[in-house]
């Protein structure tokens, strides 16, 4: 249960880090080589200037599922610990 709990402890943090940097190339790659604004609701490169939306907002589920399996990896690590082995 130990491992199991530290796998969903790390797992989606490298996750939601991977997917959060990969869309952050795209934006990089739009400001500084194209010259554009990243339009942060379509996912594209535009020439006027785009609002900014946080990514919490644009992907709810993806950022509180991996807390919560986070938190469920803590429990579960917590029982393993405590729990004796036989």
């Amino acid at each position: 249960m130990l491992r199991l709990g530290l796998l969903l402890l790390i797992l989606p943090i490298f996750v939601l880090m991977g997917v959060y940097f990969w869309e952050l190339n795209d934006v990089r790659e739009c400001a500084l080589i194209q010259g554009g604004h990243w339009d942060y609701l379509a996912g594209v490169c535009r020439e006027s200037p785009q609002p900014f939306v946080p990514w919490v907002e644009r992907h709810p589920w993806l950022v509180n599922g991996g807390v919560l399996l986070s938190l469920a990896g803590v429990v579960m690590c917590m029982l393993g610990l405590y729990v004796k082995r036989r």
